[in-house]
């Protein structure tokens, strides 16, 4: 019955990209939604995500289907996504899944409020971060001896959001993930939103995560867009950021 359930589902969203009112929608709420600052109004666990619900869903479902022991995350903020991750790996081991599964957090600052609220959490215990930036030499190092350790491994990038610094990150960690695992770049959003939305950043059209993917897909073929994911959220700051590995 599932397997008869599950191919309706994968009818249905084949046929979301049809429906022009259903994806004029979704982009309709995108916009309007993005300088109310909608996305900082969830948490998770009791620290703020900073995240779509409808992303949040889709992290929830690819955890679970990748069974990562390792998952690498660029930018903390207030360590939402990182208890996430691990709360996910938490149940992912209560399931049969990998039982020593870890999150890994990079920031090139973690403010002490918020170190102390991630160390004091119940999910502390799958967590480890690392200050620094992302791209730096060393930091790349300490990750990459981490990853070593692992056999499945899933990379967030959700830091500087400029295409160089996102280019970077994904020359550093995308080779990192694992076959069948997920390289996820977020906010690549940014490059369908109007330019004037981000004045006070050095980010905007242009200059943003998706470009940074699409440069970084032109010469690397371990990875694809996973369409059906943007068709299944439709609401997503992660528009051609869910890159599935397909190779080795």
């Amino acid at each position: 019955m599932m397997t008869n359930f599950n191919n309706e589902v994968q009818a249905r969203i084949a046929e979301i990209p049809n429906n022009l009112e259903l994806c004029e929608s979704a982009d309709a709420f995108i916009k309007a939604s993005t300088l109310p600052k909608y996305s900082y109004n969830f948490s998770w666990l009791g620290r703020p995500i900073i995240q779509y619900p409808q992303d949040i869903v889709a992290m929830q479902e690819l955890i679970y289907s990748v069974q990562p022991d390792l998952i690498i995350e660029t930018g903390i903020a207030h360590g939402g996504s990182l208890i996430f991750s691990a709360s996910m790996l938490e149940l992912n081991a209560i399931c049969g899944g990998p039982q020593n599964a870890e999150v890994l957090g990079v920031d090139i600052d973690i403010r002490q409020h918020n170190r102390e609220a991630i160390e004091t959490h119940p999910m502390f215990k799958r967590i480890s971060m690392i200050q620094g930036s992302s791209i730096d030499p060393e930091i790349i190092k300490q990750v990459k001896e981490k990853a070593s350790e692992k056999e499945k491994v899933l990379v967030c990038l959700d830091s500087n959001h400029t295409h160089d610094h996102v280019l970077a990150e994904l020359e550093a960690y995308a080779p990192l993930t694992s076959a069948g695992s997920y390289c996820v770049v977020f906010d690549t959003v940014i490059e369908d939103l109007p330019d004037d939305m981000f004045p006070d950043r050095p980010w905007g059209k242009g200059n943003n995560p998706k470009t940074a993917v699409w440069e970084f897909l032109q010469t690397n073929k371990r990875f694809q867009i996973d369409k059906n994911i943007d068709y299944k959220l439709l609401i997503t700051v992660a528009t051609d950021g869910y890159l599935k590995c397909i190779q080795e």
